[in-house]
């Protein structure tokens, strides 16, 4: 249903009766029409807002083209960022211009940083020409807690887009003495994700990573020791193993042993698959999946028979027989297969099959006679990751175009995704077998948009491999869902939701303000019991928890697309996100993360945070039972 602003006013004036305080700030006309706009993506008709004269207007237009994106507007976002009165509007233009890379951007904050003297305004100047310039070139000394911060954000948020130097190495190991923990915590991130050749700084690492009061900065500067391939990084990340309180940090210190020789470091992972945290056992396992070699494939194959988590179990089956390709091996996880009830469990042992070539038949057969999503998308997943292999006996191709072909006929829309991505990569030689590929036209004509917008990519290429051409514009969501401002007007701005699960309680605060469509989005769905018996289909160890597919397997979605909504939030924590395959793509998947996670900030619609259960979300694991999910207190009349 499409809403006219007649009506958001008639609304409005009901929910203002009695004088009451609204519920949120969309209780003010100007505001809602900005956020419609905003969602409509009318970038023209929003600049009319930035010359308002009430500079909340202004502050919310700016902002939104942090969503939008579209460089085109950088010009009229320039004369606020020198001219505004307001600070909270030259903060939320410099917030934009990070959010829109381009030469101008870079230009514009440049001469900023020279003239701003708002200290808060001028931190995200800082950070954001990080996001955008191609060569630091600002000067000056930044020593205060806001600034430092923002010269550690901005240090790393170059490091993310692969501009790593030394004269970074050495100002974010400068910053990692800093008293500011946020300070702290943008260098720690700096040298866990993206730095390079920083091993003269490997004893500061440590020294932080050992010491640091902040667990959150322990684990980034432990996770950058994975890059110091000495002993005293590798002593380090094993001391933290057995010693740190803070599961998370265990974590990613047994990340940090992933280039390391499995000689030196197995004794530490085996010990640690017995963490009383699955989460560090499961890393374990993941760790010897990448590490393990083959003179000790019998002793990992004992421990995984006698594993009690199905996870880990799966993953050391799959390290074992990674190294061995044991034809006994591969009988023995297809016993356990057949043997299991549940899904999950039974998916990932299709996953660890993926290296063992004479099980094709077995996967093929259950990839076409299972009705279940996961183990449908886990039996392809395998058949690719066969095909993909060093090993991969080059006179199956024919068989294999002929098990893809049925695949794609079967209709499911992630299998067809998959394979479709498997059919035209050009070093496994399909075009030359395949000589009649009008089953993937017929595919393709069963699909539609936004639904199946993970699976229209990848077929759309291939369709246009095999055809010999190009694809010059990329797929995109077309606008499809307009916001429910009937029910956003509801909305309390510190409305909680209550998530239910097996495991215990969590409750949520709703960003409605930042995130209108989202929010109500996720309501309207938790009050039509849609999440109601849906899986945790994902549980990444010190990331994400993620649920709302109906699918279960993370390919699932409805038939519509909401808008991606970016707000100079970060990601902490317990915050709450969209999970998308892409901008303006989310739908029904959302996701709660273990811990800082600041290279989704400005890509993942943040849309609530925890306020209580965080302990209930550590212990979250995949195929746990979201029981239901109830917006408290919230009347729908």
């Amino acid at each position: 249903m499409r809403y006219t602003l007649l009506s958001i006013f008639i609304v409005m004036i009901i929910c203002s009766c009695g004088n009451e305080k609204p519920v949120n700030k969309f209780a003010d006309a100007q505001l809602t029409k900005i956020a419609d706009l905003q969602d409509r993506r009318y970038g023209d008709s929003l600049t009319s807002y930035l010359k308002h004269v009430n500079p909340v207007y202004r502050q919310s237009a700016a902002m939104a083209f942090g969503s939008l994106q579209d460089s085109s507007h950088a010009d009229n976002l320039e004369r606020l960022l020198f001219n505004d009165t307001d600070s909270s509007v030259r903060k939320a233009v410099a917030y934009a211009l990070g959010q829109t890379p381009s030469f101008l951007a870079e230009q514009i904050l440049f001469k900023a940083a020279d003239s701003e003297k708002n200290s808060s305004v001028l931190a995200q100047i800082i950070e954001s020409y990080g996001k955008v310039c191609k060569e630091w070139k600002l000067e000056g000394s930044f020593g205060d807690s806001v600034l430092s911060s923002a010269i550690a954000w901005s240090n790393y948020r170059m490091a993310v887009r692969g501009l790593a130097n030394q004269r970074l190495n050495k100002s974010s190991s400068e910053l990692l003495k800093s008293p500011y923990v946020t300070t702290r915590l943008g260098a720690a991130h700096y040298f866990a994700r993206g730095a390079k050749d920083f091993d003269e700084y490997q004893q500061t690492l440590i020294q932080t990573a050992r010491h640091d009061k902040s667990p959150d900065v322990r684990m980034a500067a432990i996770l950058s020791l994975k890059n110091v391939k000495s002993d005293s990084a590798r002593s380090t990340a094993e001391y933290i193993v057995k010693n740190d309180p803070d599961y998370r940090v265990r974590v990613n210190a047994i990340r940090a042993l992933q280039d390391h020789p499995f000689p030196q470091i197995k004794k530490i992972l085996i010990e640690a698959l017995q963490d009383s945290n699955v989460n560090v056992g499961v890393a374990a396992s993941e760790t010897i999946k990448s590490t393990l070699t083959e003179q000790y494939w019998l002793e990992l194959n004992q421990i995984a028979r006698t594993t009690a988590n199905w996870r880990i179990q799966a993953n050391l089956y799959e390290a074992a027989l990674s190294v061995s390709n044991h034809k006994e091996l591969s009988e023995e996880i297809q016993s356990v297969y057949k043997r299991s009830e549940n899904p999950y469990q039974k998916a990932a042992l299709l996953t660890a099959l993926q290296h063992s070539l004479m099980s094709y038949s077995f996967v093929r057969e259950q990839l076409i006679k299972n009705s279940e999503p996961v183990l449908k998308v886990s039996a392809a997943l395998a058949l690719v990751g066969m095909n993909a292999s060093k090993n991969f006996d080059q006179s199956l191709t024919s068989r294999f175009a002929k098990i893809y072909e049925e695949a794609i006929a079967d209709g499911d829309i992630a299998v067809i995704g998959i394979v479709a991505s498997t059919l035209s990569d050009s070093t496994l030689g399909y075009k030359h077998v395949v000589k009649d590929f009008s089953f993937l036209r017929e595919a393709r004509s069963k699909l539609t948009l936004p639904r199946d917008f993970e699976s229209i990519q990848p077929l759309e290429t291939a369709i246009a491999y095999f055809e010999g051409k190009k694809i010059t514009t990329p797929l995109t969501n077309e606008f499809n869902h307009p916001i429910d401002w009937t029910t956003v007007l509801k909305i309390r701005s510190d409305q909680k939701a209550l998530i239910k699960t097996a495991k215990g309680d969590i409750v949520l605060r709703l960003l409605v303000d930042e995130a209108p469509g989202s929010v109500v989005n996720f309501v309207n769905l938790a009050i039509n019991k849609y999440y109601d018996g849906k899986l945790f289909h994902r549980v990444a160890p010190n990331f994400v928890v993620q649920g709302g597919c109906p699918r279960g397997d993370g390919w699932g979605s409805e038939a519509y697309s909401i808008r991606s909504e970016f707000w100079s939030r970060r990601y902490k924590t317990g915050s709450v996100g969209m999970a998308s395959a892409g901008k303006d793509t989310e739908g029904t998947q959302w996701f709660i993360t273990h811990s800082a996670t600041p290279h989704l900030d400005g890509r993942y619609t943040l849309f609530a945070e925890v306020v209580e259960g965080m302990d209930v979300v550590h212990t979250l694991e995949v195929g746990d039972t979201i029981t239901s999910i109830d917006i408290i207190d919230f009347k729908v009349l």
